[in-house]
C-alpha cells in the first residue's frame, strides 16, 4: 500500500493530523473478480461479524474487502468492532468518527445541525465511545488513510466518507447529477465510493458513476432490521454494482444498547429498521421512510 499526499477533508480545516501529511492509500490494480463494500459498522459487533460470516462464505478475500468507515458510534460495542476489524486486515478509511476520537475531541463530527434530534443524541452515544475506546485503537484510528485510490477493471475509483472535500458531507440518491459529477471530477477519478449518509445508492452519470454501500451497523430507515452492503464485480469490460441485505441477531445488538443506556431511538431502530430523526434527510429520502428497499443491481459500461 502506497501513501500519498491529499487535501485535507475537514470542514474549514488547513492543518494535517497531529503534524502528519493528509495521506490517502492508492491500492494500485486490484486484480480481482469481485470487491465487497460496506460502511457505518457503528460498533455493532453482530452485524459486523455476520458480513464476515458472509464473506467467508462468498470466498471473498481481506484484500478485496472495502469499509468506508464509522468503525463506531450509536451501538454498545465500539472497542470489541474495533479489534475485530483491525484483526481482519482489510482496507478501511477514517470516518468523521475515527478522526474525531483520534484527535480526542468531545465532537463526534457528523455534521448534523445543532440542535436537532441527531445532534442532540450525539453526545450520548459519542460520550460512550470515548469511554470505551482506549488509546491502542485511538492510534490506530489515527493511522488509517483518509481516502483509498485504486483502479479496478478499466476504471478509477476514490473512496471516502462523506466527500473527497469534507469526510462530514452528506450526499444521497436525490442530489443533482451536477453536483455529484462536480465531486468525481474533483476527485480525478471514474466512481466516487463513499459512506456516511447511511443509504444504499449507485447514480451512473454518464461515463462516472457515484456508489454507496449503505451501512451494517443501523438499518436503512426502511422499517425492516436488515443491514446493507454491496459487492462490486468486473466482467467484459463492465462493473456491476449489487446492493445486498444483511439479516443478523440485532435483537442482541439492541439488548446491549439497552443495558449500556445508549439513546432508545437508536436500539429501537435495530428492529423496527425506523431511524429516530429524519434530521439529515432530503425531502426525497425522508418519504421514502419505511419503505422495504428491495436488492438490486446496476450495471455500469463504459462509451
Amino acid at each position: 500500500m502506497m501513501n500519498a499526499p491529499f487535501p485535507c477533508f475537514r470542514p474549514n480545516c488547513n492543518l494535517s493530523f497531529k503534524g502528519m501529511v493528509m495521506q490517502a492509500a492508492n491500492l494500485g490494480h486490484i486484480e480481482a473478480e469481485t470487491l465487497l463494500v460496506f460502511g457505518g459498522p457503528y460498533g455493532n459487533l453482530e452485524a459486523t461479524q455476520a458480513l464476515f460470516a458472509e464473506a467467508g462464505k462468498l470466498g471473498i478475500a481481506p484484500d478485496h474487502i472495502i469499509c468506508t468507515g464509522d468503525i463506531v458510534a450509536y451501538c454498545a460495542d465500539p472497542l470489541e468492532t474495533s479489534y475485530f476489524l483491525r484483526n481482519k486486515n482489510i482496507n478501511i478509511i477514517q470516518g468523521n468518527c475515527e478522526v474525531f476520537l483520534a484527535e480526542d475531541s468531545e465532537e463526534c463530527g457528523c455534521g448534523f445541525e445543532e440542535g436537532t434530534a441527531c445532534d442532540v443524541l450525539s453526545k450520548s452515544w459519542f460520550s460512550y465511545c470515548r469511554s470505551q475506546i482506549n488509546a491502542d485503537i485511538k492510534e490506530w484510528f489515527g493511522s488509517l488513510p483518509e481516502h483509498l485510490h485504486f483502479t479496478f477493471g478499466e476504471r478509477s475509483f476514490a473512496v471516502v466518507h462523506g466527500s473527497a472535500q469534507n469526510v462530514s458531507e452528506f450526499v444521497f440518491a436525490s442530489d443533482s447529477e451536477e453536483k455529484l459529477k462536480d465531486h468525481i471530477q474533483k476527485a480525478g477519478v471514474d466512481c466516487i465510493i463513499s459512506g456516511h449518509s447511511g443509504l444504499p445508492f449507485t447514480k451512473i452519470i454518464g461515463d462516472t458513476c457515484w456508489h454507496n454501500a449503505g451501512v451494517i451497523g443501523m438499518p436503512a430507515n426502511d422499517g425492516t432490521p436488515r443491514v446493507w452492503y454491496s459487492l462490486i464485480t468486473q466482467s467484459d469490460g463492465k462493473i456491476v454494482f449489487e446492493h445486498k441485505s444483511l439479516s443478523y441477531p440485532a435483537s442482541k445488538a439492541q439488548a446491549k444498547m439497552k443495558k449500556a443506556d445508549l439513546p432508545g431511538g437508536y436500539s429501537q431502530a435495530l428492529t423496527s429498521g425506523l431511524w429516530p430523526s429524519l434530521d439529515i434527510l432530503p425531502e426525497s429520502e425522508a418519504r421514502q421512510t419505511g419503505f422495504n428497499l428491495m436488492e438490486k443491481k446496476a450495471e455500469w459500461k463504459k462509451s
